[in-house]
């Protein structure tokens, strides 16, 4: 299968269409095992010109009425608005999505993010006068002052592969409304979609070199994209493991980051839950992207006095998915996206079954002629100290994990490396609050797993750094500068 326009992909550089120095690899349908189209396997080289448009770009852009720049995130928005039925394909044909995620969350949550960050903010803000004392810097008097929103300048951005529309638009856009340029690094599995959106952002205007993208399957291409002088700060969602490595080559050069890394959500479910309410919150694991998304409740610690109930209720609601060919409007579980991460989740049901977990539901790969399949997956009676329920394993596995009190649901909730993202279910609010309130996660999901696009995003511990959404992406995406003047 093929798309017009993606079958053998180009670099966007400095404005211009370029012929990759590394050829074209395939990019590959997680759920038929066919070739999608030819991504671009970008040169050390071409990086490089990447950053450097991006740096020559910077000063203009910069210095454009933020008017001009909200107009031109709006014109993006209503182009990629306006193709969403063939931009969903792609995006569906690379990424294993069921179609409705593939229109609403993916290309339909990417055109919100660039409405919402061509609604222009205030960037400078008036402080206070103080009155100071004579001193050695000059005499009594009144100060003024005032702090203002400064772009940091070339950002690189590193996209993750679970929503190649939303995750980079989600950088993009409050980059460029506040006047930074980007360079774009999009993942490996999953780059076609990024070059659309490219393309809507040269049709909506963008000046040459304020956009650039480059992808590759060579680690070269990502390092090359964190290192280069032009760059000033790195974007990057994805891994611990390689946001750690990508935090070290920033710290050297004093880089700004923002790092949004990997979970292990803990849903807090106490004996006065609705259960229902908690069973299909928990569920979304099994069905939204198919568990490979980072604030997936995926470890459960259920009270006692609820545990079993909630248990046989999961692998009753487990048991009800259809696993199978996303384009079919029944399914509700896609595939995984490669035959290396099927391989990978199914080795860790493997050892949370040899380290003593029950296997209630699932275990078994689905009878699914092709595409990377891996069953909804409920492992039972699982301990915290058990790799299952400590190590990430982004797939539609869930592991539940019984407690007594309180106190101890809340001990285990915090004794992880992650804390991204948490729940609390509880039919008395004030108890859920209160518990929320000492969870050491960057978000609290109280009887939901819904979330406000306006509440800060991101990660205590190993789960990043830094925050995004709303206004808060706009002040990750700026420095702050005081300006001070006698009065």
């Amino acid at each position: 299968m093929s798309f017009e326009g993606s079958d053998r992909q180009r670099l966007f550089v400095g404005g211009s269409w370029v012929e990759p120095d590394g050829g074209h690899y395939p990019v590959i349908d997680p759920a038929t095992e066919e070739t999608v189209g030819g991504a671009p396997e970008a040169s050390r080289d071409q990086v490089d010109a990447a950053c450097a448009a991006a740096r020559e770009a910077f000063g203009p852009w910069s210095r454009t009425a933020p008017e001009e720049r909200a107009a031109v995130l709006a014109r993006a928005a209503d182009i990629i608005h306006g193709h969403l039925g063939p931009y969903a394909e792609l995006a569906q044909a690379e990424t294993g999505a069921t179609t409705g995620t593939a229109r609403g969350m993916q290309v339909g949550v990417g055109a919100a993010r660039f409405r919402r960050y061509a609604r222009l903010e205030p960037a400078e803000w008036a402080i206070a006068p103080q009155i100071n004392d004579a001193g050695p810097m000059g005499r009594a008097g009144v100060m003024g002052a005032l702090a203002v929103r400064q772009p940091v300048g070339v950002v690189t951005c590193i996209t993750s592969y679970n929503n190649p529309w939303a995750n980079p638009a989600g950088k993009i856009a409050p980059a460029l409304a506040m006047g930074n340029t980007v360079v774009v690094k999009p993942a490996p599995q999953d780059p076609l979609s990024v070059y659309r959106m490219a393309e809507a952002l040269e049709a909506a205007g963008v000046p040459p070199g304020v956009v650039n993208v480059v992808s590759g399957r060579s680690v070269e291409v990502g390092e090359a994209a964190v290192s280069s002088p032009d760059v000033d700060m790195v974007s990057f969602t994805g891994s611990t493991a390689v946001g750690r490595r990508i935090a070290e080559a920033c710290g050297r050069d004093m880089k700004r980051q923002l790092m949004e890394l990997g979970g292990k959500g803990a849903a807090v479910v106490l004996d006065d839950a609705d259960i229902g309410s908690a069973v299909a919150g928990i569920g979304t694991t099994f069905s939204f992207y198919s568990g490979q998304i980072c604030t997936a409740p995926t470890r459960v610690l259920a009270q006692r006095g609820v545990y079993d109930r909630l248990v046989e209720q999961l692998a009753v609601y487990a048991g009800r998915l259809k696993v199978g060919d996303p384009r079919e409007a029944s399914t509700v579980v896609g595939p995984v996206i490669s035959a290396e991460h099927r391989d990978r989740v199914e080795s860790y049901v493997e050892t949370g079954r040899k380290e003593g977990a029950v296997v209630v539901t699932g275990g078994e790969r689905p009878p699914c002629e092709r595409g990377f399949y891996v069953a909804p997956t409920l492992l039972a009676d699982c301990t915290n100290d058990m790799r299952v329920a400590r190590e990430e394993i982004f797939g539609p596995v869930v592991c539940v994990i019984p407690f007594d009190d309180e106190e101890e649901g809340i001990a285990l909730a915090n004794d992880t490396e992650y804390g991204l993202i948490d729940y609390v279910w509880s039919g008395d609010v004030a108890r859920a609050f209160r518990v929320a309130r000492r969870l050491r996660a960057g978000g609290v999901g109280v009887n939901t797993v819904g979330r406000n696009m306006e509440a800060p995003f991101g990660g205590f511990k190993q789960s990043g750094v830094g925050r995004d959404v709303g206004s808060y992406a706009l002040h990750a995406y700026s420095e702050v500068q005081a300006i001070v003047w006698p009065g």
